[in-house]
């Protein structure tokens, strides 16, 4: 479990607080968007996380171990893709015999699976690689390390429709109950076929923290006709369509989430958090 108890961050005291007695706890088992206009703290969340940012209360945990000590019995149990890196120029097979050995569950099988799925050669040479191939072949990666905790921040960026696709296809292939799959994203809709909890931030504080059965339980999403009533909406937005709507759940029947509409439906409304 990730464990956050009164996390306040600031990268300085000439900028405000990131976060401010932030607390939140994460189960394993999830696949998690970690949603957020930018400049809310997302990926700033995931390096706290991941050890490489700390406050000085040593708020972060995973399994009762602070990440900020980052000692291997944990890094060899967490992966985190960063929105941007480098890949040596060197081919995958070079790549995977320097770095796997930190990685005990490492598996060649799921490495060449995600690879396959994504339509990269198995000893692609990394260096030779576009923005978004460097991409899939580091997701593809971090899969086979088969840590416990995976963290990806925007990891669609730089995909064409088609990877982002394949995206979808790889990570819930490789999701187990013993596993937790972070996902930092401004891009609600790669995603939202995806995860199963949100984790919303709002300036330096968490707006909604909660799983998409628990929202289809409470709110519907539809587009109604023009003219359509609109009384009981809690948010509303033109459309081609029609006037796409947030409303309370008639209780009978669940709609599918629509992430983006969430989004923006909590952002103008914040009081709709209130239902969770």
């Amino acid at each position: 479990m990730i464990s956050i108890q009164n996390l306040s961050f600031r990268y300085d005291f000439q900028h405000p607080a990131v976060f401010s007695n932030l607390s939140l706890e994460i189960d394993k088992g999830k696949i998690i968007g970690l949603l957020g206009k930018n400049g809310t703290g997302k990926s700033t969340l995931l390096y706290l996380i991941a050890g490489l940012l700390h406050d000085h209360k040593h708020s972060v945990s995973i399994d009762g171990t602070p990440s900020y000590k980052r000692l291997p019995g944990m890094l060899n149990r967490i992966f985190f893709v960063t929105e941007e890196f480098e890949l040596p120029s060197i081919t995958m097979k070079q790549y995977v015999k320097i770095n796997s050995v930190f990685y005990p569950n490492f598996s060649e099988e799921i490495l060449e699976q995600s690879l396959t799925e994504f339509e990269l050669p198995t000893d692609i040479n990394l260096g030779s690689l576009s923005m978004g191939q460097k991409k899939k072949a580091f997701i593809s990666f971090a899969l086979a390390t088969q840590t416990e905790y995976l963290l990806l921040d925007e990891p669609t960026n730089g995909l064409d429709i088609p990877s982002k696709a394949q995206f979808r296809r790889v990570i819930a292939s490789q999701m187990t109950d013993d596993r937790t799959i972070i996902i930092s994203t401004h891009q609600v809709h790669d995603v939202e076929m995806l995860i199963d909890h949100v984790i919303m931030l709002e300036e330096d504080h968490l707006l909604l923290n909660t799983s998409l059965n628990a929202i289809s339980e409470k709110l519907c999403f539809a587009v109604r006709p023009v003219g359509a009533d609109l009384s009981d909406a809690l948010y509303i937005e033109p459309s081609i369509a029609g006037t796409r709507v947030v409303a309370p759940s008639d209780g009978f029947q669940n709609t599918t989430v629509d992430l983006e509409l969430l989004f923006n439906a909590i952002n103008q409304n914040p009081q709709i958090t209130e239902q969770f």
